[in-house]
């Protein structure tokens, strides 16, 4: 099942042709992630202040396909792939329609805050996921 998140494309968002900025995509996609995350029951803050874990991007492979412009309304279709005991692999898309902009696999890593290291996933938090794969 993949989840969706709309995002409008700003002026602030696009370069000085009003093209959507390259690096901007990697943003679509973080929101993209923590409104996965909302949907599955947790929020980011929620995870810092009560348990120390936050999530980190360990690896990612991009491809783009098309520009997004000024005023597009894009959708990030985001699919978790696996999750594993420390990590967790998606499959995220931007979208313009039915059109795909961009896409990217990504590897997040679950990390103790306090420690700056990889940590075990919560059980809970893995089948929050496990809802998206």
């Amino acid at each position: 099942m993949s989840h969706h998140t709309n995002i409008r494309v700003y002026y602030e968002d696009t370069d000085a042709g009003a093209f959507v900025y390259y690096a901007n995509y990697l943003k679509f996609c973080e929101r993209g992630r923590s409104e996965l995350l909302r949907a599955a029951g947790f929020e980011n803050k929620q995870l810092l202040d009560e348990r120390d874990i936050g999530f980190v991007v360990k690896r990612l492979n991009a491809e783009y396909h098309r520009p997004a412009l000024l005023d597009d309304m894009l959708c990030v279709q985001t699919d978790v792939l696996e999750v594993k005991n420390a990590r967790v692999i998606m499959d995220q898309r931007v979208m313009r329609g039915e059109e795909i902009l961009f896409e990217m696999q990504v590897t997040l890593a679950c990390i103790d805050i306090k420690k700056g290291k990889a940590v075990k996933m919560p059980q809970d938090i893995k089948e929050g996921f496990s809802q998206y794969e």
